[in-house]
């Protein structure tokens, strides 16, 4: 191999690790922002679990975060507005990337 083909499979190598990366913490602050509804919402323990992956699950519906954004504002109906549900993800992203982080 030339140092060329070493120098594009690491850059593949990290764009894939990236990728992972990113997938798990959207993964995460999902799960975080269900778990935050959830106790808006007078859920705890087993109950604020599976609502929390119910949040996780949704996120697959559409590209982006509109459909965690409505499906979490539409379950709060008036205790959190959209903005609001949008603003809670923006932070908990961030704890989502320390948590990973922390983990490796």
């Amino acid at each position: 191999m030339t140092t060329f083909d070493d120098r594009e499979h690491a850059f593949e190598a990290k764009y894939a690790h990236d990728s992972e990366m990113q997938f798990r913490a959207e993964a995460r602050r999902n799960k975080l922002v269900g778990l935050w509804a959830a106790g808006l919402l007078g859920k705890s323990g087993d109950a604020a679990d599976d609502y929390a992956m119910s949040v996780v699950s949704a996120d697959f519906e559409e590209a982006g975060i509109e459909d965690v954004v409505r499906k979490v504002a539409g379950d709060l109906a008036g205790k959190a507005s959209s903005e609001d549900v949008r603003a809670k993800m923006g932070e908990l992203l961030a704890v989502a990337k320390a948590q990973l982080l922390a983990e490796f």
